[in-house]
């Protein structure tokens, strides 16, 4: 169906969803997306944690999408804290690097931005912020905890700024900057392949992706999914929701594992960035592996009021 169509009928049937049966507070939850299809068609992606407590729902679904669905059953959705090998100590700082706040495991550095002309360090709120559980000045390590940072020998930046993570409301983003102190040196240009362009606004219409991880290194994959609403995130805090998500299948295996979470994703063809990393689900990909999800870059970037630091 064209694009317009589809965002309606999706729109509408969020709205509907209890209509059909389906409570959005409890489980089984239901996401609702966009999934691109033949060169300018596109369908309704409809996610669930399990397929058959729903069959009845989906089947109406399917009914009223006229078929044009793609359904899959993701299993949990987990934010992408570390669970994998060990990352050394960099310096100066490169994208993909061991990161985190003093109280948590590990995660990825992203980008380097600037915030009030000062360079930061951009990544996930639970990787520097521990979940709105630290504070501002609270220090952040490279490498994490978990791959040997220490306090202070490895301390690198302070958390500056993040976006709140809420439960009144579906969030957006899951971010946070730390600012760099000044005696640690970065490259912002050491992605895969050299320096990437500058963030787009929208998932792109390339659907080919690219990333690098503190956990599974540099991964490619495609976007099979965007406008993503309703996601489920289960934290260890609580159980979080998101709209406007980015869904991404690796090529080869996973795209990302525990520890990836901050990675930024771009786009392989013109290099631009287009998401970052957050959260990653148990199946729902090929071969049994699981699927990917980011926030849109753009909206981390302006809900932080942070600037990409572009190549020289």
């Amino acid at each position: 169906m064209h694009i317009d169509s589809c965002r309606e009928l999706k729109y509408n049937l969020a709205r509907r969803l209890p209509d059909l049966g389906l409570r959005p507070e409890l489980e089984p939850w239901m996401g609702l997306g966009l999934a691109k299809r033949a060169e300018g068609t596109y369908s309704l992606a409809v996610r669930v944690t399990e397929a058959a407590p729903v069959g009845e729902v989906l089947a109406r679904v399917r009914e009223e999408a006229r078929e044009e669905v793609d359904i899959r059953e993701v299993g949990p959705i987990v934010p992408h804290r570390d669970t994998g090998d060990l990352r050394q100590r960099r310096r100066p700082l490169v994208p993909g690097c061991s990161v985190a706040h003093s109280d948590v495991t590990a995660g990825t550095l992203g980008a380097f931005v600037t915030l009030g002309g000062e360079p930061h360090l951009l990544s996930n709120n639970h990787v520097l912020a521990n979940s709105d559980q630290g504070r501002i000045g609270d220090t952040v390590l490279q490498p994490g905890p978990a791959d040997g940072g220490q306090n202070p020998r490895d301390r690198v930046a302070t958390l500056s700024a993040t976006v709140e993570l809420v439960t009144d409301r579906p969030n957006l983003v899951d971010t946070a900057a730390a600012r760099l102190t000044a005696e640690v040196s970065f490259d912002a240009t050491a992605y895969p392949g050299g320096a990437l362009g500058k963030p787009v606004s929208e998932a792109p219409a390339e659907d080919t992706v690219e990333k690098v991880g503190r956990t599974t290194g540099h991964t490619t994959g495609s976007i099979t999914a965007f406008e993503v609403d309703g996601l489920r995130i289960s934290y260890p805090e609580g159980t979080l929701t998101f709209d406007d998500q980015i869904e991404i299948s690796g090529d080869a295996g996973s795209f990302s594992s525990g520890g990836d979470s901050g990675s930024v994703i771009w786009t392989r063809g013109d290099r631009s960035p287009v998401g970052l990393l957050f959260a990653g689900s148990t199946r729902g990909g090929p071969d049994g592996t699981g699927l990917t999800y980011g926030n849109l870059l753009s909206t981390a970037l302006s809900e932080l009021g942070a600037t990409w630091i572009e190549s020289p």
